[in-house]
């Protein structure tokens, strides 16, 4: 995907990624047929508390956040979750790129992330950049989740080259 930077995103950011986030999730909510689900009833006020908590990224086109995703650590574990990118934006490979960065910026020993089990895309990109399946839940709207991790591999002296 050509022009598009992806960067720490600024405290001002936190309304266009919300926005976002409320457009990006519709199709999410659409599988489901719950309109309900926590990404669609985020706060503004909760948001800034993930903000604070550790990265959140976007992807920037034109002037226009297309894209964003959150990270924090814990422990030897960076949590990967609400990898969100325009529907106008999709299938391009920005995902794949915001989920590296994600990666990059908080580099530990594991990372985990979890969707829905009927996230079909969201799986097949999950899979396709190492994560492999490790648990399974059922939240108390009976949606039912899928938990990925992924152990990062270290650097070798052969990768400096």
């Amino acid at each position: 995907m050509m022009n598009v930077e992806i960067a720490s995103a600024q405290l001002e950011d936190m309304e266009a990624v919300l926005r976002l986030q409320y457009t990006a999730y519709q199709s999410e909510a659409a599988i489901h047929g719950d309109y309900t689900i926590q990404p669609l009833r985020q706060t503004l006020d909760e948001l800034i508390d993930e903000f604070h908590k550790g990265v959140i990224l976007k992807a920037v086109r034109d002037g226009a956040i297309i894209g964003s995703v959150r990270a924090y650590a814990e422990g030897g574990t960076v949590y990967i979750g609400k990898l969100i990118v325009h529907p106008n934006h999709q299938g391009k490979g920005l995902g794949k790129r915001l989920l590296a960065e994600a990666e990059g910026k908080l580099c530990r020993k594991r990372f985990e992330l979890f969707t829905s089990c009927k996230s079909d895309r969201n799986l097949h990109l999950y899979e396709k950049s190492g994560y492999k399946r490790f648990r399974e839940e059922t939240d108390t709207a009976g949606i039912r989740f899928v938990y990925l991790e992924k152990e990062n591999e270290p650097k070798t002296e052969h990768d400096e080259r």
